[in-house]
């Protein structure tokens, strides 16, 4: 079956701090997709073949799909968006969809491909920015399956207008997000240990912009994504602005918790937006 690729890298923004940004994350997350982590490791072929008997367990967060929210996805045309990393497109392949995924890191697409030509799946991989999708037709696509990712891109208004033309009138934009108040807390893990949240930064949060220069530079100098933590009116408002309208609304506990507010409340929200 065919795996087609696209190689075209573009962005929504000229400025050159945004395209160094949009670089540097790249990079940080074809470090990551090399370590296969949680949201890089591709899944395997009992989860493909049960795909392919109408079982298809994509994930916008660590728990399953709230019931309904993908519905029947056999002829659709689907864009995996900011979505590579050999997970949900291979397996919204399996299950009978036209797949397009687009991610800014090669290597992420890499497991995308790799799942399709061991699964004889055939899909599309676009090399991209999430903000720009002008490579993509006015409602060329049923489904935008958008899952956590759009904390690395500065604003995310473009994206929502951008998802917002790619889909057709009936479309659905599913997408999660993380819960804004875990970019409050300090970040010294002193706190955690202590079970303490101590907190220090305001929404919306960024790190190019709040973190004190001696720990943006470590963190750059360590290859991490540099991230953004946007507020529910970017995140809820920003989509219904776009011309969305809200049909569901998901929270999801992380099941590996990373910071002390971690275990008190859902840190993972999904959205399920329908475009009139």
């Amino acid at each position: 079956m065919p795996v087609h690729q696209d190689q075209s890298v573009s962005s929504s923004a000229s400025e050159a701090g945004s395209l160094d940004l949009f670089e540097h994350n790249r990079a940080a997350w074809n470090r990551q997709a090399a370590q296969q982590g949680d949201w890089s490791r591709p899944v395997d072929g009992a989860e493909v073949a049960a795909a392919r008997q109408g079982d298809c367990r994509v994930r916008l967060t660590p728990g399953p799909l709230p019931a309904g929210w993908l519905g029947e996805v056999t002829g659709s045309r689907i864009l995996c968006l900011a979505s590579g990393g050999g997970q949900q497109a291979p397996l919204l392949a399996a299950a009978g969809a036209d797949v397009t995924v687009l991610d800014a890191s090669d290597l992420q697409l890499a497991q995308d491909r790799k799942v399709a030509q061991r699964e004889a799946l055939s899909l599309r991989t676009v090399l991209g920015d999430m903000r720009d999708l002008s490579v993509f037709p006015d409602g060329g696509f049923d489904l935008i399956f958008h899952p956590i990712s759009n904390l690395y891109v500065p604003d995310i208004r473009p994206v929502w207008r951008e998802c917002h033309r790619v889909l057709r009138p009936g479309g659905r934009l599913l997408s999660s997000f993380y819960n804004p108040v875990v970019f409050v807390g300090d970040r010294d893990p002193a706190w955690g240990r202590q079970g303490l949240i101590r907190p220090m930064y305001r929404l919306p949060y960024a790190d190019i912009r709040d973190l004190e220069a001696g720990a943006l530079a470590d963190k750059r100098a360590r290859g991490e994504a540099l991230v953004f933590g946007h507020s529910l009116e970017e995140q809820i408002g920003g989509q219904l602005e776009a011309g969305f309208v809200l049909r569901g609304f998901h929270e999801d506990f992380q099941p590996q918790p990373r910071f002390a507010i971690d275990p008190y409340l859902p840190t993972f929200l999904a959205t399920w937006a329908h475009k009139p």
